[in-house]
């Protein structure tokens, strides 16, 4: 019996193949980029997956493969990307699947904080911004206070997020809006003041259970690109709990059900406060963090999903792995990648470093403020998440990127 992928994070696909086979299904991936699978598919052997090629941006293309597998049991769309498609064609083929009204809305940032603030559960709603050329410093302050954040409704990977704290700030929004390309509409916000995290749950008929919560170092302000990430946080018991309990709450707002979510949150002075709702497991390297640290394939989550089927995650003991931290590697300018150097240096460090590469040599590197601009990942593990960063950042420091600018 087979279970079917459109697209995938970048990382994940061996332990969902793996989870899969011990499930006894077997896993046909439908994508139109397989480079940017080949880390993961060099992990297995070629017997172990199927790949469909095909135009993943063309629905109708996508269905018509999915027809065409004669036992498909369950369908996996666990990217922001094809989401809601992924929804859509479960619905219309009678697989198991969350109810796409529900990805479409957890796809809404703007949506999302109206939501939540109707229920108490935001302190401030959204602020449309319909035309960032008419919209005024003056304004923006009076509607949600300075520092301001606007965003993409439907972004990712920290693209097209601009904080706002002067008139300099508000220039170089203007400036750049005027010329971005949106997934969604813009819209403003309060800058939350605290540090950031993710916290990766997992809910089923309604009930969510966090499985840990990752940490999130960010870029000097007024960017937003993640650098460094570290799981499990040591949470004292008591604030586990109440987060988790505050994380059901937001999610049953949203209507969630059986599925993987991705929710980024700071913890401000007032408490923790929802950035955003992302309904897919963690990307980059969490997902394997989280199988490392919880001593688990916590793919095997999404093959129960996929099946329709209450995951054992909800129910079974976690933990006993090793913390694991990661850092991004990105260039100092951009161009064109030529080399990835001190990549042989980094066995001499403690935490058994390794290196994950995302681009390929001779890709061109545009965005170095966002998560378009990194190449690769350097993963280490510790006794602790505190102790795994150290180990990580330290390993990192070996490693230099180098580019040439663009011809």
């Amino acid at each position: 019996m087979t279970i079917a992928c459109l697209e995938m994070l970048s990382f994940g696909l061996a332990h969902l193949v793996r989870a899969a086979r011990a499930a006894g299904e077997r896993i046909v991936l439908l994508t139109g980029v397989e480079e940017l699978y080949l880390h993961e598919l060099a992990k297995l052997p070629p017997e172990a997956i199927q790949v469909v090629a095909v135009d993943t941006n063309d629905r109708e293309a996508v269905s018509q493969a999915l027809r065409a597998i004669e036992d498909l049991r369950g369908l996996i769309s666990s990217t922001d990307t094809w989401g809601v498609t992924g929804a859509e064609l479960a619905v219309e083929l009678g697989l198991p699947g969350i109810d796409p009204a529900v990805i479409r809305l957890a796809r809404d940032k703007s949506r999302v904080r109206d939501l939540l603030h109707g229920s108490r559960l935001s302190p401030f709603p959204a602020f449309a911004v319909d035309d960032v050329a008419s919209l005024s410093l003056d304004e923006l302050a009076a509607a949600v206070g300075l520092p301001a954040v606007v965003k993409d409704t439907a972004g990712t990977s920290s693209r097209n997020v601009w904080l706002v704290r002067d008139a300099d700030d508000f220039a170089r929004l203007q400036r750049q809006a005027a010329g971005a390309t949106l997934f969604g509409r813009l819209f403003a916000e309060p800058f939350l003041a605290g540090p950031v995290y993710s916290a990766e749950t997992v809910t089923w008929a309604g009930r969510t259970r966090m499985l840990g919560m990752s940490s999130r170092l960010m870029s000097p302000q007024p960017w937003f690109r993640e650098d460094v990430t570290a799981f499990p946080v040591a949470l004292p018991p008591d604030e586990f709990r109440a987060v988790e309990d505050w994380l059901g709450d937001v999610l049953a707002v949203l209507g969630y059900t059986d599925r993987f979510a991705h929710v980024e949150l700071a913890m401000t002075a007032d408490g923790p406060r929802l950035i955003e709702v992302n309904p897919r497991i963690g990307g980059a390297l969490v997902g394997e963090s989280m199988c490392r640290a919880l001593d688990v394939n916590v793919y095997g989550g999404m093959i129960d999903l996929a099946l329709g089927r209450r995951p054992r995650l909800l129910d079974m003991p976690l933990g006993g792995g090793p913390a694991v931290a990661f850092v991004l590697a990105y260039p100092d300018r951009s161009g064109d990648l030529v080399a990835v150097h001190g990549l042989d240096d980094i066995a001499r460090y403690p935490g058994r470093p390794e290196w994950y590469p995302t681009r390929a040599i001779g890709a061109s590197i545009e965005h170095l403020n966002d998560g378009r601009g990194y190449v690769g990942i350097l993963l280490a593990e510790g006794p602790t998440a505190e102790i795994a960063t150290h180990r990580a950042v330290a390993a990192a420091g070996a490693v230099r990127v180098e580019t040439r600018p663009a011809c």
